[in-house]
């Protein structure tokens, strides 16, 4: 198992379809809203080597309860721009389609969390931060910094 920390760089040319790996550092949530506003607004941080967690976590007091991934299907048409920013990994669950695969070829990855373990992934995570906090919880933009989260890479 690999174990990589953002922000990522040339080693994710180096991972193999299926291969486990941890993740550490910085990670920021975006669904579909969060998406589009960052297309028309701007992107609030630093995408270079960058890592979008598809997610609409549940906060209570500055604290992650619950992170599960959401259907990164739904960001199909959304991903390209994140892409040109520097975004080097996606993290969601059921895939993305065959034209964000060719997307992704040599600069970028996608890795799968299994869906119905919000409460693992919320266990190696702490806040850092919100960007967008107007569009609710769930579709606002979360700064969150991972403890070896396992993933795997598809």
């Amino acid at each position: 198992m690999k174990h990589l920390t953002t922000p990522l760089g040339s080693e994710i040319l180096d991972l193999t379809v299926g291969e486990l790996i941890t993740l550490s550092g910085t990670v920021y949530t975006a669904r579909d809203e969060a998406h589009m506003r960052m297309m028309e607004a701007g992107i609030p941080f630093n995408s270079q080597g960058s890592v979008i967690y598809h997610c609409g976590p549940v906060i209570q007091d500055d604290t992650i309860v619950v992170a599960g991934p959401t259907t990164s299907a739904r960001m199909n048409s959304l991903t390209g721009f994140f892409l040109d920013a520097g975004v080097k990994a996606l993290i969601g669950k059921g895939g993305m389609s065959e034209k964000v695969r060719e997307q992704l070829r040599g600069r970028a990855v996608y890795f799968a969390f299994t869906g119905g373990c919000a409460n693992l992934a919320a266990a190696r995570m702490q806040l850092e931060g919100v960007h967008f906090p107007d569009l609710g919880m769930a579709e606002a933009v979360w700064q969150i910094r991972l403890d070896k989260l396992h993933l795997l890479g598809l």
